[in-house]
């Protein structure tokens, strides 16, 4: 169980039966995870890992790069639609965050979770994203890239489409602030 499973359960009791959630809620204990949890609400898309979130309690912005993926850069081929189809998927919405630290830049790294659903896994699914492994953690969506790429979709469409990292290392990177 990855500490979600849960949680996003009893949310979706919550929803679909409230008397029967309350009863649960005496019976069910959630275990202590080990990143901090918060929610906040997204003001900005940067790319297609990266976006701006106030969050909860909070009056400015805090820049939040997802966990498990590396999209491309936004100066890159693929780096719009990736940008657009996080947009269309957590822009103006609130999301719950599981952070995991920070990055180099001052970012918070973070799995995103909108409605429960992982923002992550969500975009290596569609293809606008490649499965990326951060530190020491394993690759978080594998078999999500593996069928992404089998499928043909998004940027795996293309021939040989070039991972950003690559793209990063021969042409910098393009970074955008709001």
């Amino acid at each position: 169980m990855d500490g979600w499973t849960l949680p996003c359960a009893w949310h979706r009791l919550k929803r679909a039966a409230p008397g029967l959630a309350l009863g649960c809620l005496v019976a069910w204990t959630v275990p202590a995870a080990p990143a901090e949890r918060t929610s906040g609400l997204v003001r900005y898309v940067a790319d297609g890992d990266t976006v701006y979130v106030r969050l909860a309690g909070q009056t400015d912005q805090q820049a939040v790069r997802l966990v498990g993926i590396d999209a491309p850069e936004i100066c890159q081929g693929g780096g719009l639609a990736a940008r657009d189809a996080l947009q269309a998927l957590l822009q103006e919405r609130t999301v719950e965050l599981q952070i995991q630290g920070q990055d180099d830049y001052g970012r918070l790294l973070a799995r995103v979770f909108i409605d429960c659903a992982d923002a992550g896994r969500s975009m290596v699914q569609q293809g606008w994203a490649w499965s990326y492994r951060f530190a020491r953690q394993p690759e978080l969506y594998a078999a999500e890239q593996q069928a992404a790429r089998a499928g043909r979709l998004g940027l795996f469409a293309q021939p040989a489409p070039e991972p950003p990292a690559r793209f990063r290392r021969r042409h910098g990177s393009c970074k955008v602030a709001p």
